[in-house]
Formats: structure tokens, sequence, C-alpha cells
């Protein structure tokens, strides 16, 4: 049987990273396995048309199953099958989060995850274009840009946003989160830099690196409980191939959890239930799921506008505290581009402008299970969106905040019928229904193997599965509390820092001190 030092499950934006950084070593031998194909898509490489990419054969389309507190319906979310995961097919904004999340996870008992602790491994990955600073760095793989050709509607977004009162904020990532601002974007020379083009196609060459794609893995190999091996499906043959040191799951906050599960390590009662032998009884794993949840409010436009090839469509955001509480993190995200982005089908025709509210920390927690003990099927879903009222009725809020924003000034030469919700809507009762009728998820699941030291974690905060020895998960699922904005950076970082971890090994300063608003961290 073939064996490898390690055998990474995912080239998604935590595998790529991690098969980067492993290999480094030339007497360190990496297996990266992907179930999807290489990333030769055209459209992935093409800023502007990342959602021609949706339910092709680079997307899993994944639904939920009917979520009781939005009427029933099943919510789609899109994730990567293919080389760069969902990193291939995102909207390739760079959002690090905020301070308060990474203090949050350490308060939780994951020493070593403070905001000062993953800073340095944001500021490793980081090629950033405004150059080096106290918050970015120059000498990472991953390109950091400004938006080339932002539309006229996203910077009157941002006028509209100072004239209410809120501040300019020209760098997200930086001293301070809220405010209104343009996003940085991960694009190279005009094109997508997913982490398989930042961090796995410069390395391709590296004779101790195997990759190998449309590789389904179906269960993960144990001698008692020491992980030994993975076995995977590729072109009709099953495989199997042992480990030398682990293996280091990176499969996303839905497959990873369902692996797990196949393979014997989850939650006892379920496993039993459809005949799986139960390695370890860990009841967290699947549990935890959050997401963001999105609400658009779109309007026609009285003048063609246009979007540049290089755009992401959501230029502008905006964060802000609903509750004027600065002590925290933001609990609102807000995008806005010059598309008419209106359910039910928000498709991009007709001129128009439209902006969307994103709850940046939802009480909701739904969870992710196995349909049966079959690697072929997809995992079941249940988000559980709006099970909490708070979060039903920030969303609320916010919509009234982009209706705020789009009767300033700014939009004047600009704004034409409200489309979505519609003028009709007015009273709370019926922006309720309105929430709860065409929300969406923006494509942030985490926490589905969190991370921490209570007895429903399922990784310690070395990010090793509690009751076996040999396997990690490493990717957004480790997150016990979700992050404030877009989740592709954070779990970029999750596997740099990672890749430390799994080397036993520390390249960057253990202390850095930083004034983070008005507060300083040390």
């Amino acid at each position: 049987m073939t064996q490898y030092d390690y055998v990474v499950i995912g080239a998604g934006s935590a595998g790529c990273v991690v098969a980067n950084r492993l290999t480094e070593d030339p007497e360190t031998t990496v297996l990266l396995l992907e179930a999807g194909g290489p990333d030769t898509k055209p459209e992935i490489h093409l800023p502007l048309d990342w959602t021609k990419l949706w339910g092709t054969e680079v997307d899993w389309a994944y639904f939920t199953e009917a979520e009781p507190h939005l009427n029933g319906r099943k919510i789609y979310c899109a994730r990567g099958k293919v080389l760069g995961g969902t990193s291939s097919i995102n909207a390739m904004i760079y959002i690090r989060g905020n301070p308060h999340d990474y203090d949050r996870w350490q308060d939780l008992g994951n020493l070593g995850w403070s905001y000062q602790d993953v800073l340095p491994y944001f500021k490793k990955s980081e090629n950033q274009q405004r150059g080096a600073s106290q918050f970015h760095g120059v000498d990472g793989l991953l390109n950091v840009t400004n938006p080339l050709a932002p539309a006229v509607t996203s910077q009157k977004f941002v006028e509209a946003a100072i004239a209410l009162g809120y501040e300019q904020n020209p760098d997200f990532n930086g001293a301070q989160q809220h405010g209104a601002g343009l996003y940085q974007l991960t694009i190279k020379d005009g094109k997508r830099q997913s982490t398989a083009s930042a961090f796995l196609l410069p390395i391709l060459n590296r004779p101790n690196l195997t990759v190998t794609t449309e590789a389904l893995v179906t269960r993960l190999l144990f001698e008692g409980t020491r992980t030994v091996g993975v076995e995977y499906q590729h072109n009709g043959i099953i495989h199997q191939v042992r480990v030398n040191q682990e293996i280091i799951l990176c499969a996303g906050a839905f497959d990873s959890p369902k692996l797990l599960m196949l393979s014997g390590i989850g939650p006892a009662e379920h496993l039993r239930s459809l005949g799986i032998p139960v390695v370890v009884d860990l009841p967290g794993v699947g549990k935890n799921l959050q997401d963001h949840l999105s609400v658009p409010v779109a309007h026609q436009s009285t003048q063609p506008l246009e979007l540049a090839p290089t755009s992401n469509i959501a230029e502008a955001g905006l964060f802000l505290h609903s509750e004027s509480n600065l002590e925290t993190a933001p609990d609102l995200q807000f995008f806005s581009g010059p598309v008419l982005w209106a359910p039910p089908a928000y498709a991009r025709s007709g001129s128009g402008f439209s902006s969307t509210v994103c709850l940046n920390h939802p009480q909701s927690r739904g969870s992710v299970s196995l349909r049966s003990a079959s690697p072929q099927d997809s995992p079941l879903i249940q988000m559980n969106y709006l099970q909490s009222e708070s979060d039903l009725q920030k969303l609320v809020a916010g919509v009234k905040i982009i209706r705020q924003l789009s009767q300033t000034d700014a939009f004047d030469e600009f704004r034409g019928e409200e489309v979505a919700p519609g003028a009709d809507k007015k009273s709370d009762e019926a922006l309720q229904a309105y929430v709860q009728e065409v929300c969406e998820s923006i494509w942030h699941p985490v926490g589905t193997c969190k991370m921490g030291t209570d007895l429903f974690a399922v990784v310690d905060p070395q990010l090793r599965v509690r009751g076996v020895d040999g396997l990690r998960v490493v990717d957004a699922s480790i997150m016990p509390i979700i992050t404030t904005g877009n989740t592709n950076a954070p779990t970029i970082m999750i596997g740099e820092k990672a890749a430390d971890l799994i080397k036993g090994s520390r390249r960057v300063p253990e202390h850095e001190y930083l004034t983070i608003g008005d507060r300083v961290t040390t």
C-alpha cells in the first residue's frame, strides 16, 4: 500500500495552504485529494463571471432541508467542487473578521487563537497592494488588491453612508472594521486568485507533492483509535493509502463532519442508526452550524450602469453596530453593487443597483448529519435560519438602513423604482414577512467541528480530533463562533496556522503590540 507522511483531504481554501506549507520541507511527502476536478473552467478565472458557476460541475450545489422559519423553503448553498474549493467560485472579497472574534475564541478556551496570535498568519499569506504595515504583509502568496474600476453607484453607496453619519473606512482589515468603503479582492492581473492559483499552482512540480483530483474520500482507516490511512474512489476504483504522520481533513463545514461520521466519529446513536461502527462517540460532530444570512433591497436605475470585467459585483460595503455598541464587533454587514439583485431569480438583467444586509452574528444554530451510510449521498443540512427572533429583527433593521441609504442625495440621479421589497412593504410585519420569504445564504457555513475544550468540541486548540490520534480538521468547520464578515480569509489563516502547528514550529513573533481603535492588544 502506498504511503505518504501526510494526506490532505480537500484542496480548498485551507487545504491548498496546508499542502504548500508542509511540502516546503523536501523530505515531507504529501498526498492532496480533491473530489472535484482541475480549475480549468474559464469562468473561474474571470472575476465578473462567478455567478455563472452556480449549479455547474464545479459546485456541490447543496440545499438545506425545509427551513421551518423560512416558510419551508430549502436554501441553496454553493460549495466549490474544484481545485481551490469555494475560493474558486466565491465573490473574492477579502475580509479577515474583527479582532473581537478571535479574542472570543481564546476566551472560550482556545489558547493561541487570540487576535494577536492570528494576525501574523494573515500577514504571512498576504501580498497587499497598499504595502506593508503593522496590519499588512507584502511577502505572501495571496494577492489582495483594491477594485480596479468600481461602478459609480458603488461609490455613491459610500457617499450615502457618510451622509448618514457613518465613518469612511479605507481599510476594513486595518485599525477598525466599522464604517463604509470599497472591498478589497483576491484578484491578480485582472483574474481571480483562488488558493489553487496562489498556493498550489506554483508548487505542482515539487516531487514530494502528489495531487489527485476527482478523488472522493469514502472513509478514514483506523487501527484502534489511530488514524492510519484513507480510502478513496478514483476513476471508479477504490484506493487505499497509509500515512506515516497525520491525516488533515480540509473538506469544509458540510463535508468534514460528513466524512468523520462515515468513518465512525460522531454522535454514537446517529451512527448506530445507520449501521456505522462507532470509533469515537463525539456528540459535537455536525453541531454548532452557523452561517451568514442576507436580504436585498433593489432599485431600478434611471441611467445605464456598467460592470467592469474585474468587478466582483458586490463592490462597496459597510459594517455597523446596530445597537451603537462599539465594544463589540459590528453586527451588520452590507454589500452594494450596480445590478438589479432582486428575488426570486436574482438575475442580473435590467439596469439597477442593489444593496444587501448580512447578519454577522446569528444566534440561530443548525446541524449537519448523514442522510445515509453512503459516501455518494449529500449530507443532511438543517440551518434553522431565523430560529432566533433577534436574528429576524436585526435583518429587518438592516433593510430599513438600506432604504435610508438609498434615499440620500447621493442616489438622486440614479434612483428609480424600488423593486424589492417594494414601496408597498412599509410596516414591520410586512418587512418581517419579506425577510422570511426572500432571505438567502451568503455561503459562509462554519462551526460543525468546533474547536474548544467543552463536551461538544470536536477538535482541541491544536486542531486534533478528540479521542483519536493522527487526525486534524483544518477548515472553517473548526470556528467556535462565526467571524464578522466573509469567511475565506479566516479559513486561509486557519490553514497557515495549522501548518505551523503540524510542523511543531513557530515562524512568527510570539507577541505583537497593536493599537486597535481605542484599545491596545498585547
